[in-house]
């Protein structure tokens, strides 16, 4: 998603052809692998490695195919979310994989006439903002009359991505809420069949309004060692765990639930604590 990263953003953290506010990177431009095209003065074989390059460019791009499965899925008369988690969780994997194949092909070097990091943005927020708000609104799992409020998250979601300060690489930070919307969208529908809508409404709302604060949230790629080993591993069992929940969704064993709520708990609890501790 993002269903997984999702789980998008912080459960996989792998490199991605992105430098978008969500956590998919490792801080390196997946399209130069810090090589100036224009300086680095390799100019042999360029047709051969010419069509890996852009091959890069459309695996990125294949990622619309599974979002748009999952909005097909969303205008169904019989939505299942579960379906919908399934096809973010597609985009996901094509995600997590295009950035370390970009830096092995070069693609900055070799394929420069398409930005993919501009395809990526778009899938992001696609998959990561636009797609999972949607899902809560189809659903009803806001109240009744309310399901549009979720513009108002997109829109601060477009802000979040478009700020120029919106991750801090050196420092290791995310500004604001990083538009988890996907881990948002399935908790949503745990919370309504278990409180109903205006819970749901009033974390959508607290989100929102984080998104654009100038709030931190740890880069769990760029966290310093110590903490980057139980951030990067717990992410890895917080998946496990969210797909063990999808079967039964959304009704899974309340053990299960609370169990998964442990990990977001201690990354905020992290994020606050580096926070302070970061330099001014």
């Amino acid at each position: 998603m993002r269903f997984l990263q999702s789980f998008a953003g912080v459960t996989l953290n792998l490199p991605a052809n992105s430098d978008g506010p969500i956590p998919t990177t490792d801080g390196v431009d997946p399209t130069t692998d810090g090589v100036d095209p224009t300086t680095d003065g390799l100019n042999d074989g360029i047709e051969e490695h010419r069509w890996p390059a852009y091959g890069v460019h459309v695996l990125t791009a294949s990622g619309i195919v599974p979002a748009a499965l999952a909005m097909a899925e969303i205008a169904s008369p019989d939505c299942d979310p579960r379906w919908v988690f399934v096809y973010l969780l597609l985009t996901t994997l094509i995600d997590a994989v295009d950035g370390p194949l970009a830096r092995r092909y070069h693609v900055k070097r070799y394929a420069r006439a398409i930005d993919g990091r501009t395809i990526d943005d778009l899938l992001d927020y696609l998959t990561f903002a636009f797609i999972p708000l949607m899902l809560v609104w189809r659903m009803g799992w806001l109240p009744e009359g309310w399901g549009w409020t979720v513009s108002v998250a997109m829109g601060a979601s477009l802000f979040g991505f478009a700020h120029r300060e919106a991750k801090d690489e050196r420092g290791g930070f995310f500004r604001g809420f990083p538009s988890y919307w996907n881990i948002f969208a399935f908790y949503a529908g745990l919370l309504f069949a278990a409180a109903g809508p205006w819970p749901v409404a009033a974390l959508m709302a607290v989100l929102a309004v984080a998104t654009v604060l100038p709030i931190r949230f740890i880069y769990p790629n760029l966290a310093p060692p110590p903490w980057r080993t139980w951030l990067l591993g717990g992410a890895a069992v917080w998946s496990l765990l969210m797909l063990a929940m999808l079967w039964p969704y959304p009704d899974p064993p309340p053990s299960l639930t609370l169990v998964s709520l442990v990990y977001p708990a201690l990354y905020v609890a992290a994020s606050i604590w580096l926070a302070r501790r970061r330099p001014v």
